[in-house]
């Protein structure tokens, strides 16, 4: 069963939970109330690396994150325009997609659905970002998980015909040798004939800028990101392995990436 939480009631809402936020259908309440609904929560235990991956994430990082990183980072520091993943996005993109590692939900609220009303489910690790990309695609209904893509994800519902995972193997700690699991444990979601999509921000055998240089350094140390290790070879070996059919390029010092199940 569902649990309908007013919005206005932010107490009320149970630490850790994951919200679904959708126009309020309930008899007797004004139609323009707001309501959370919890649909699937995480119950496993985060290890230290992977709670760091994901702490950055902050309401008030959040906040700025459309600007800071989507906007200068993107084009002044990785050299991949926000708007090259966008394209990946409206080139792929199904009426029934899963995003696994949403931020804001910002390339859902711009990209071309191919249908008005498409099946739209959010899944991720951080609470903070689900309210955040969940109140911005709210006009979508959207399905909300809260998983950890090291782990086998446990799925009961329909496939999906696309799955993106874009900007999200650079956060994840390990190396591209170990994090390529993520790519085992989406399989089973997606339909046959179905796509997964992506992008990541590359280290190793990269020639970067000195800025990019720096802030990949501190990135690293401080935990937010785990890259160091990741290189297109590796990537491309992992979609090979795991996929029928798969496309790989640069963009800067991003890999952008499709593939078909």
């Amino acid at each position: 069963m569902l649990l309908r939480i007013p919005l206005f009631n932010k107490l009320s809402t149970p630490p850790g939970s994951v919200p679904n936020i959708h126009q309020n259908t309930v008899p007797g309440k004004p139609a323009n109330n707001v309501y959370l609904i919890i649909v699937s929560d995480y119950s496993g235990c985060m290890n230290p690396e992977v709670k760091a991956g994901q702490s950055l994430y902050s309401k008030p990082f959040l906040a700025v994150y459309n600007r800071a990183a989507l906007g200068f980072y993107c084009r002044f520091v990785w050299r991949c325009r926000a708007r090259n993943i966008l394209e990946l996005y409206n080139l792929h993109v199904s009426g029934n997609h899963l995003d696994i590692g949403v931020g804001t939900g910002f390339f859902l609220q711009r990209c071309r659905f191919p249908n008005p009303e498409p099946r739209l489910a959010l899944m991720d690790l951080n609470p903070n970002s689900l309210e955040v990309a969940g109140r911005r695609l709210a006009r979508y209904k959207p399905e909300i998980y809260k998983r950890n893509a090291l782990e086998p994800i446990g799925f009961d519902g329909p496939g999906f015909d696309t799955v993106a995972v874009t900007n999200l193997l650079h956060c994840l700690p390990g190396t591209m040798e170990t994090k390529g699991i993520v790519f085992e444990h989406i399989k089973p979601l997606v339909n046959p004939e179905g796509k997964v999509f992506g992008s990541t921000i590359l280290y190793h055998g990269i020639r970067h800028n000195p800025v990019a240089d720096l802030t990949l350094e501190i990135l690293n140390r401080l935990g937010f990101m785990s890259n160091k290790q990741d290189s297109f070879e590796v990537l491309k070996r992992h979609l090979e392995r795991n996929f029928a059919e798969s496309h790989i390029w640069t963009c800067g010092y991003e890999a952008l990436f499709w593939a078909r199940v």
